[in-house]
């Protein structure tokens, strides 16, 4: 029995939707409390639902009972504070797991390329039920940084790169794809980042916010691109070579289970 996945998703494993008008919502962001927790780049996290409403960001396999990322719980002093951050995490009418704003501050290139990760949203998720997928609001008006998506972390030649002005709106699959953000902004990049269950609710936002497949992608110089790439493989290696010196063997790369 397979999964319950979004059509519009099929072909390429995201979507870019309308842009949001950013402009006309209050920057609830920056009242939010935020706590570090690890992703790509120097990144700190304002939980809006987490597994019991606590202020935390751990997966919810790692509770007790575990389950899959679903069925998140509001952190209420959060959504008090943020309630049209709220209201855009919930207009789909899909399921909401985990839901958060992210603080990413300015990296290079190359920081993203090392920092490339997959998701583990489905893990402990039963088949037949909707496969979980992630929707990023850019909050923040910062339209040199992007999103890049990989299929394969090691093969530029599987990169796209898609624009992250203020407004944004782009729903991935990311156990699909290797992800990060090279934001190049002089100041914090803000987004909003949520989990939602695949099936006819999700469809029905996609379609209704005119959700693309193929939207237009950002160029790089190939030199540019190839010399990140040497430098993913040199901080690899000085990773294990640390790692070596302390008697500890690195197994192949894992997903972060952000």
């Amino acid at each position: 029995m397979a999964f319950i996945t979004s059509d519009a998703l099929a072909e390429t494993g995201y979507v870019v939707l309308d842009d949001h008008d950013q402009a006309a919502d209050p920057a609830e962001w920056l009242d939010l409390e935020y706590i570090p927790w690890r992703s790509s780049g120097i990144t700190r996290f304002a939980p809006l639902a987490s597994y019991a409403g606590d202020l935390e960001c751990n997966g919810f396999w790692n509770h007790t009972p575990p389950r899959t990322d679903k069925h998140g719980v509001w952190v209420e002093p959060q959504v008090a504070l943020a309630p049209t951050l709220q209201a855009r995490a919930l207009a789909p009418g899909a399921a909401v797991g985990r839901c958060r704003v992210i603080e990413l501050q300015p990296n290079e290139y190359a920081d993203a390329v090392y920092n490339l990760h997959q998701d583990d949203n489905n893990r402990l998720n039963d088949e037949g039920t909707g496969w979980v997928v992630r929707g990023y609001y850019n909050l923040t008006d910062d339209p040199d940084s992007m999103l890049i998506l990989r299929s394969d972390r090691f093969d530029p030649a599987t990169e796209i790169r898609l624009p992250l002005g203020a407004g944004s709106r782009i729903i991935v699959d990311t156990q699909r794809f290797w992800h990060a953000v090279w934001h190049r902004g002089t100041a914090p990049r803000y987004a909003l980042i949520t989990s939602w269950t695949s099936g006819p609710e999700l469809d029905a936002y996609i379609a209704a916010n005119h959700g693309d497949p193929h939207p237009a992608a950002v160029d790089l110089d190939p030199a540019f691109v190839d010399a990140a790439q040497v430098e993913l493989h040199r901080r690899i290696e000085e990773r294990r070579r640390a790692f070596e010196a302390q008697g500890i063997v690195m197994e192949p790369p894992t997903p972060l289970h952000i």
